[in-house]
């Protein structure tokens, strides 16, 4: 059977999003495609049930049912913004049901069903304008500038604009929310206004008010403070439910209770908690593990209830699972799902679970608890995966550090080796496919051994482990990769002159951090990375969180620039243009410094890429970035150019 090639790309698709139909018989999913001619990614909403074909709804993104299971409300873009669309069940063309100038987010249903709720973008936007803050938050990767748009409340009506009765498209007031503050925009109202951003609603039993995050407090943006508020459906002014001392990541109304995510420090384990007379009580889990609500390249879900249980995801030895406990009986998690599988999506409703599990084997399958079998499967036809093998190594202090080892298990002798890191420094490595990093596959069939590790600061070993390098980045973690390299030479599994390193954000800073560390790698190919923490500070749109909080302390001894003068490894620099987490501006410095050295160097800039584009990005931009990964490895460490 044949191996994966990079051309893969294309035949790759993924299930997100998985939505469980409220009578628990169908599931509602988003599949995201490539496409090499237009060069895009393509989104589709799909329908699985037990014993049925998946079967293609929509094209579109982020489908929600409505209560009585009759209608879908769902993203679509129209001129290159998301807008809400409804698709009738029994029959019927899909309508738009927002026409948002800025674009709408995620539908959320009223309990009556006769409401869409969504934060959405708000404001007026010259882009000719002098750009004015008073602020730190005024960019954001992938939307860059913000030039004062703001993330708001927004209620539509559950029917057509053009079928609405009684009124017109861009009429306020409709549907119930007469009084509401905020001038409608194609058909909708606005309930909150202000200099902040809401995160995504959640309606309460009865339909009369939204719950939702926001740091509306004062300096937030340098405190870096979130609370959950309400809002009445009326309108006026935000009730903050919250007190200081946790920052609120995300809010939903399960049932009676209002569940919340967040943090007691910024840099630490999400947890969960309930809103009680007195403010927010922990939901202790006896885990010790970090709650994963889902986002890009951090696999999860929000919480969800059955019965009187609450699901939730977590991340553990570098996968994310899913648990479930009883809500009157915290501190008693069980899990529900395990193994070498992440958990990239779950719903419940009629006592049923849906979800999305990566396998090694597979991008993705959908999942029902109470049906043995995937109902929809991703796979790669016709391909042979290698799968990573799991690894405990011993750092030199006698902390157990887990890696993986991909490679052709029947290769004898020692073989070249890419070691890869991850990105965060908080995110983690899975035994699961990974269809960003294409190259580990391609490595492997060419002879290559792909070592991936957790080291300290990784996800899914315990909180202590978690913060084990705040104020320490490279200072704490630099051994956490050199022991694993160096057990593998000594097995007889790495040949010691053939050795290289590369890695994306954190990833990037470390793959420059230990080229000034050693010179043992033939090859180095810094992603997204970054490589002055001081420069870093005042250009990224978290750079007040990463230098003050994640980092802390002395900067420049934690910066590779500081020691760039001692680099001699080939170094290939791959970077999106249009980064604003990590800008540009920092693949520029190390490009600069390694090519007035001497030091063989190029760089690769990607136009209009984000920091994400390595998952999002244009599919023509991912599909170079892992060939020229290949290309730069085989000139330097094997002398095979392919």
């Amino acid at each position: 059977m044949p191996r994966l090639s990079l051309d893969d790309l294309f035949r790759i698709t993924v299930p997100s999003d998985p939505q469980l139909r409220p009578d628990g018989g169908a599931v509602a999913y988003t599949v995201t495609g490539s496409r090499k001619d237009p060069d895009e990614n393509r989104t589709e909403i799909w329908l699985a049930g037990p014993g049925t074909e998946p079967r293609r709804l929509a094209e579109g993104f982020c489908p929600r049912w409505s209560p009585d299971g009759r209608a879908l409300a769902y993203l679509k873009p129209v001129d290159g913004v998301p807008q809400i669309h409804l698709l009738p069940m029994d029959g019927g063309e899909p309508a738009a049901l927002t026409a948002a100038p800025l674009g709408a987010g995620a539908p959320v249903w009223s309990p009556d069903g006769t409401l869409i709720a969504y934060a959405g973008a708000h404001g007026e936007v010259e882009p000719h304008a002098p750009v004015v803050t008073d602020r730190l938050d005024y960019k954001a990767d992938g939307a860059g500038l913000l030039r004062g748009v703001r993330t708001h409340l927004f209620v539509i009506p559950a029917t057509p604009r053009e079928s609405a009765p009684g009124k017109e498209a861009g009429s306020e007031g409709r549907a119930g929310v007469e009084g509401a503050g905020g001038a409608g925009e194609g058909g909708a109202v606005r309930l909150t206004e202000g200099d902040f951003h809401v995160g995504p609603p959640s309606w309460s039993p009865d339909g009369r008010q939204l719950a939702f995050t926001a740091g509306m407090e004062p300096d937030g943006d340098v405190n870096l403070s979130s609370s959950v508020y309400t809002v009445e459906l009326t309108g006026g002014e935000p009730k903050r439910l919250s007190a200081d001392g946790v920052v609120c990541t995300g809010a939903w109304w399960l049932g009676e209770r209002l569940v919340v995510a967040g943090l007691l420090s910024l840099v630490g384990h999400t947890r969960l908690f309930t809103l009680e007379p007195d403010g927010l009580v922990e939901l202790e889990t006896g885990l010790d593990r970090n709650v994963m609500t889902g986002g890009p390249g951090y696999p999860g879900a929000p919480p969800q209830l059955r019965g009187d249980d609450l699901l939730f995801t977590a991340r553990d030895a570098g996968c994310t699972h899913l648990y479930s406990m009883p809500v009157t009986r915290p501190g008693e998690a069980a899990k529900l799902i395990g193994g070498d599988v992440s958990i990239s999506g779950m719903s419940a409703a009629a006592g049923q679970i849906a979800y999305v599990a990566t396998t090694p084997h597979t991008a993705g399958d959908v999942h029902l608890t109470d049906v043995e079998g995937p109902i929809a499967a991703y796979g790669l036809d016709g391909v042979e995966l290698y799968v990573p093998r799991r690894r405990t190594f011993t750092a030199p202090d006698g902390t157990p550090v887990e890696g993986f080892v991909l490679r052709d298990e029947t290769l004898e002798g020692p073989s070249p080796l890419l070691l890869d890191v991850h990105g965060g420094p908080h995110n983690a490595w899975a035994p699961v496919f990974d269809g960003a990093h294409l190259y580990h596959q391609v490595l492997a069939a060419r002879g290559w051994t792909v070592l991936t590790v957790n080291p300290r600061a990784s996800d899914g070993y315990g909180e202590a482990f978690y913060t084990a390098a705040v104020g320490a980045w490279g200072l704490a973690d630099t051994d956490d990769f050199l022991a694993p390299l160096d057990d593998l030479v000594a097995e007889g599994v790495a040949d010691p002159d053939r050795l290289a390193v590369t890695g994306y954000s954190y990833g990037g800073y470390m793959t420059c951090w230990l080229t000034t560390r050693t010179g043992r790698f033939k090859a180095a190919v810094p992603g997204g990375a970054v490589t002055d923490l001081t420069s870093m500070s005042g250009t990224s749109d978290m750079g007040h969180l990463l230098t003050k909080h994640e980092c802390g302390g002395d900067v420049a001894a934690q910066s590779p620039f500081t020691q760039v003068a001692d680099v001699t490894t080939p170094t290939l620099i791959l970077h999106g243009e249009n980064d604003d987490r990590c800008p540009v501006g920092q693949a520029e410095q190390w490009f600069a410094a390694l090519r007035e050295q001497g030091v063989p160097v190029r760089l690769v800039r990607y136009p209009g890429a984000s920091h994400l584009f390595l998952l999002n990005g244009r599919p023509s931009h991912r599909l170079d970035y892992n060939e020229r990964i290949i290309a730069w490895l085989e000139q330097w460490v094997t002398g095979s150019p392919s």
